[in-house]
């Protein structure tokens, strides 16, 4: 029996979307980066994230020129991962339902939003 609380596949997909960018944002906001490590550090956040259930595609960029002027005037080699310095893409597929996510800065902040939702 479906009730008004009761979500609609299209939202617990959405919801599984929000739990993936939880867990990456959270878990690889501040490690240490420079240009030399940031394609690896990008492979490792999408190999990580597509571990979850119903995540069936990740695409991380390492923004290296925004890490560049950020090390320009510094000391250290190296920078703490902050959303300023990643583009995402994450695709899951929920029960059919396809939601694919971004985030990208906006606004001096790294918004996560929802791209679009679609049955399959």
């Amino acid at each position: 029996m479906t009730t008004d609380t009761d979500p609609t596949v299209a939202e617990a997909a959405c919801f599984e979307a929000g739990i993936k960018f939880g867990t990456l944002y959270h878990q690889f906001a501040g490690t240490p980066v420079s240009p030399d490590s940031a394609a690896s550090l990008a492979q490792a956040i999408e190999e990580s994230i597509e571990n979850q259930p119903h995540c069936t595609d990740v695409t991380v960029e390492v923004l290296v020129d925004e890490l560049e002027a950020e090390l320009a005037d510094s000391a250290a080699d190296y920078t703490e991962l902050t959303g300023r310095f990643l583009e995402v893409d994450i695709v899951v597929d929920y029960e059919g339902c396809e939601v694919v996510t971004r985030m990208e800065m906006e606004d001096g902040y790294p918004l996560m939003r929802v791209e679009s939702v679609r049955d399959r």
